[in-house]
C-alpha cells in the first residue's frame, strides 16, 4: 500500500472537523429529551450511514464479513460496546461541560490511552523510539497534549471567572466536578474504538483480497465495531426513555417541530459517522509502522474544531482576554502537533 502522510493528515483533519462539528446541530433539537435525539442519531450514525457507505465501498461485503473469523467478530463488537459506553459519557460530558471544554477533557484522556496502548500492548516502544522518525511522532503527542492542557486550564479558569448564571446562559446544566468525572470516563472507554480498529483489521484485509481498495477497506470492519456501539447506546437510552418516560418524544408534537427535530438528529448523525469514514481511510495513508498516530492528529483536530464551534455558541463569553488566548493558544499547539506528527510520518517513508 502506498503511503502518503500529507494525504493521511488531510482526511484526519475532514474527519475531525466531522468529529467536532456533529453536536452542533443537536443543540438546536427542541423538547426532546437528550436520550432521544441521542437515540435517533446513533440509528442513523451507527447502522444506516455505516452499511450504505460499506455497501457501496465494499465489493462482496455479506461475503467480506461472513468469511472473517468468529474471534475477530466478537473482538469488534466488545471493542464496540466498550466505546458505546464511552460515547454515551462522551455526551454527557458535553451535557455538562459545554462543546469547548468537554472536548477537551474527555478527548484528551481518549487520545492518550488510544495513542499509546496499542504499540505498548504490542511491544513496539522500543523500536518505534529507536527512529527519529518515531521520535519525532512521541513529540508531536507530547506537543498535543501540552495543547489539550492549555485547554483545560482555560476551562478551570472560566470556571472561577463566571458566575452560576453566566455559566448557565451558555452551557445550560454546567458542572465542572461533574462534567470532569464523566469526561474522564468516556475518554478511557472511548479510546477503545482505536483497539477495535486495530482488532479489525482481518476484517479489512478480507475486504482487500476480494478486491475493495485499501483505501476503503476499514469500512468493512466499522460495520462490526458500530453494531457494538449502537447496542450499548440503544440500551442506556431506551432505559432512560422508559425511566424518564420520554417515549412520547418520538410521537407527540407539532408535526414541523418533529420533522425538524429527526432531520437535525439524522444530519448530526451522517456527520458524527463522516469522522470515522475519513479516519479509516487516513490510517491506510500513514502506514502499519506509525499507524498509532492516527489517533492522536484524529483527537487533535477534533479539539480544534469543537473548540471553534465553543467559540461560535459564546461558550467563552464573559471570560478574560487571558482565559480565550489560552483558548486560541492551545488550539494553535495542536495544529502544531498534527503537523509534526504528519512530519514524523513523512520521515519513515
Amino acid at each position: 500500500m502506498i503511503t502518503n502522510p500529507a494525504l493521511g493528515v488531510l482526511l484526519h483533519a475532514i474527519g475531525g472537523f466531522a468529529a467536532g462539528s456533529f453536536y452542533a446541530p443537536l443543540k438546536n433539537v427542541e423538547r426532546w429529551a437528550w436520550e432521544s435525539f441521542w437515540l435517533v442519531m446513533g440509528l442513523a450514525a451507527w447502522l444506516a450511514a455505516p452499511w450504505i457507505v460499506a455497501l457501496i465501498t465494499i465489493p462482496e461485503l455479506l461475503s467480506v464479513l461472513a468469511d472473517s473469523s468468529g474471534r475477530v467478530w466478537g473482538l469488534c463488537l466488545l471493542f464496540g460496546m466498550l466505546w458505546g459506553l464511552g460515547n454515551l459519557s462522551f455526551g454527557l460530558s458535553v451535557r455538562y461541560l459545554g462543546m469547548a471544554l468537554g472536548y477537551a477533557v474527555a478527548l484528551g484522556f481518549c487520545m492518550v490511552v488510544g495513542t499509546l496502548m496499542p504499540p505498548l500492548l504490542e511491544g513496539r516502544v522500543v523500536s518505534i523510539l529507536s527512529t527519529s522518525s518515531g521520535l519525532t511522532i512521541v513529540g508531536g503527542v507530547i506537543t498535543c497534549l501540552g495543547g489539550i492542557g492549555l485547554c483545560g486550564w482555560a476551562g478551570i479558569r472560566k470556571e472561577s471567572e463566571l458566575t452560576e448564571e453566566q455559566k448557565q446562559q451558555t452551557v445550560a446544566e454546567f458542572a465542572l466536578g461533574k462534567g470532569f468525572a464523566v469526561a474522564a470516563m468516556a475518554g478511557v472507554l472511548s479510546a477503545c474504538f482505536a483497539f477495535g480498529l486495530a482488532s479489525g483489521k482481518p476484517i479489512a484485509e478480507v475486504a482487500i483480497a476480494r478486491g475493495a481498495a485499501p483505501l476503503f477497506s476499514n469500512n468493512a470492519s466499522l460495520v462490526v465495531i458500530l453494531i457494538g456501539g449502537f447496542v450499548s447506546n440503544a440500551i442506556w437510552c431506551l432505559y432512560l426513555n422508559f425511566r424518564n418516560r420520554s417515549f412520547k418524544d418520538y410521537v407527540t408534537g407539532p408535526r414541523s417541530r418533529q420533522l425538524r427535530n429527526y432531520l437535525l438528529s439524522v444530519l448530526a448523525g451522517v456527520i458524527w459517522y463522516g469522522q470515522f469514514f475519513f479516519y479509516g481511510m487516513g490510517t491506510t495513508k500513514l502506514g502499519e509502522t506509525y499507524d498509532f498516530s492516527s489517533w492522536s492528529i484524529h483527537m487533535a483536530f477534533i479539539i480544534v474544531f469543537s473548540n471553534l464551534w465553543g467559540m461560535a455558541f459564546h461558550e467563552w463569553r464573559g471570560t478574560s482576554a487571558k482565559t480565550r488566548n489560552l483558548v486560541w493558544g492551545g488550539i494553535l499547539t495542536l495544529i502544531i502537533s498534527t503537523m509534526v506528527i504528519g512530519y514524523g510520518n513523512y520521515l519513515s517513508v
